[in-house]
């Protein structure tokens, strides 16, 4: 794995990576990336990220809500077998990780703030992860959302998931990523003849 890799390299060539090998992923290396989302920014220093490390058979509490969720108002015939499609998607990495966000409720903090730095310690870990040559991809999406999901992981009334980290070896190598221009997306703001958009 190289951790040598610059910031640079690990912002410029990250990429989602939705394949990735049934190999296990060292305890060592999975704390790695928790401590690399463990200094995310955040206001106010509430540090409001929560981490829910999935492995082996932990993923099952994952595959129990992903079931529940699809099969939600359904009957007949093929529950069983939507129900069962849908609790392998918690089975497609070795390690998922759930990061939520459990906002602070003290003076002056700002909900979406809270919301924030927990994204910025998903971006962190998914730098890092790659700086370790694994591959990543940060789910979202309804069920992430559901109320089912938040029970999952023992969740409260205001806290949320924010990600679900699915973590392994790439079967495969990532293809090259493309982005406009920054300079097509900003505008300088000097105090003189300002350029626009």
């Amino acid at each position: 794995m190289n951790s040598n890799m610059s910031l640079t390299e690990a912002i410029r060539g990250r990429r989602s990576v939705g394949r990735v090998k049934s190999d296990s992923i060292a305890r060592e290396v999975i704390e790695q990336l928790l401590e690399a989302g463990n200094w995310a920014p955040s206001h106010h220093a509430t540090e409001p990220w929560r981490f829910y490390v999935m492995t082996g058979g932990g993923r099952q509490a994952l595959a129990a809500a992903y079931a529940d969720i699809a099969a939600e108002g359904m009957s007949g015939q093929e529950l069983e077998e939507l129900r069962a499609k849908q609790a392998a998607k918690a089975f497609r990495a070795p390690v998922v990780i759930a990061v939520a966000v459990s906002p602070s409720t003290a003076k002056g903090v700002s909900r979406i703030e809270e919301f924030a730095a927990a994204h910025a310690a998903v971006q962190n870990m998914l730098l890092m992860a790659h700086a370790l040559g694994l591959g990543t991809i940060w789910r979202t999406g309804e069920p992430a959302y559901h109320p089912r999901m938040k029970q999952a992981f023992g969740l409260g009334e205001a806290d949320a998931i924010v990600g679900l980290v699915y973590i392994g070896i790439p079967e495969t190598t990532p293809s090259e990523g493309k982005r406009r221009p920054a300079a097509d997306k900003t505008v300088w703001m000097t105090g003189e003849a300002d350029s626009k958009l």
